[in-house]
């Protein structure tokens, strides 16, 4: 476990999906409605086979049985150890998604065969002016009015829509009512899962004239409605040798940073956690002990807990995301590089919140 894993990606046929895909990152795609391209994915419903090395054409979760630490880290494996934390994908939605609801852990063990929950955050890639998506229910609006909007077909009075732009990004916990609208192309960070609880559907019916399923009584019983509904991140900056970091999330389930590369920026490698890179925009080369890997646009890799001394080279923005545990992975390294207190009482405050 030496080196950079890249895989073949998963794609996923949706009736929202479109071929962005193919006009943004010429991918060769089969179908004209490709919705979902899984870019890191150990699910029974989308295996990721890895693509090069010594391990290619080995799937990811024989890769786990086999190297187990050397592959996950110190702090993630264990013996008892039964799934890959996190499920990358890039989102291409033709069309507006459904309007939907994730489950908690507790609700998802349950309730789905002892599914993860699924709490996630988007990143915007590419949006079509003025494009919009919703972002949680409006103030006031309690289970009953809201089951009552559904009944009476006038949900649209109830949620939030937000108009975005490339670069925004957003956090999405279990309950938080969403949906993506057209035109937009989203990288996704979220928990392992693949479950949905679809609210409503726009009527829309497939190309056998047949409705998808709705999910309007789980929905109602996870759909957090004392939640604050929160908007698009601000994130904080953080200089680095090599470029700028902007730290967007840090959750119990992942982390998420921009790295804006204009040189060569070192990673935080400890050995206590693997780590997901996925270059948005230019080109990047990945530098390892052992050797280099490019990092073209709009592909992804998984970096090996037990990688040293990894660094990124080019003019590139890159998305990481990691399992974090906050002092070590947040705190520590900015301490080293003589950040004020202030500067690291913002920091944790935006990991808290």
């Amino acid at each position: 476990m030496r080196y950079p894993l890249f895989f073949y990606p998963v794609y996923k046929e949706r009736i929202w999906g479109g071929r962005k895909l193919a006009e943004k990152y010429s991918r060769v795609l089969e179908g004209n409605r490709i919705g979902e391209s899984w870019e890191i994915s150990c699910h029974k419903n989308g295996m990721g086979i890895i693509r090069n090395g010594e391990l290619k054409g080995i799937r990811l979760d024989e890769a786990i049985e086999k190297y187990g630490e050397e592959l996950l880290g110190t702090a993630i494996y264990r013996e008892d150890y039964r799934k890959f934390p996190l499920l990358i994908k890039i989102l291409d939605a033709e069309d507006r998604l459904s309007v939907q609801v994730h489950p908690d852990d507790m609700y998802a063990g349950l309730h789905e065969n002892g599914e993860l929950g699924k709490t996630e955050m988007w990143y915007v890639i590419s949006a079509r002016q003025g494009a919009k998506l919703i972002y949680g229910i409006k103030s006031g609006v309690d289970r009953e009015s809201f089951q009552s909007s559904i009944e009476q077909g006038r949900l649209e009075d109830h949620l939030q829509e937000l108009e975005i732009a490339p670069g925004d990004v957003l956090y999405i916990p279990a309950g938080l009512v969403h949906a993506i609208g057209e035109g937009i192309l989203i990288y996704e960070i979220q928990q392992n899962s693949d479950t949905t609880y679809r609210v409503y559907d726009w009527n829309r019916v497939d190309h056998k004239g047949m409705k998808r399923e709705l999910h309007i009584e789980k929905a109602l019983d996870v759909i957090d409605f004392n939640a604050d509904q929160g908007s698009i991140l601000t994130g904080l900056e953080v200089e680095e040798p090599g470029g700028q970091r902007m730290i967007y999330v840090a959750c119990d389930y992942f982390a998420m940073e921009e790295l804006r590369i204009l040189g060569d920026m070192e990673l935080f490698m400890d050995g206590k956690r693997f780590q997901v890179l996925t270059c948005i925009a230019g080109q990047g080369t990945i530098h390892y002990e052992g050797g280099q890997e490019d990092l073209p646009s709009g592909v992804t890799c998984l970096l090996p807990a037990s990688l040293s001394r990894v660094s990124i080279s080019g003019s590139c923005t890159v998305i990481r995301s990691f399992v974090p545990d906050k002092e070590e992975n947040f705190i520590k390294p900015l301490l080293k590089r003589g950040y004020t207190r202030r500067q690291l009482d913002a920091i944790a405050g935006l990991m808290e919140g």
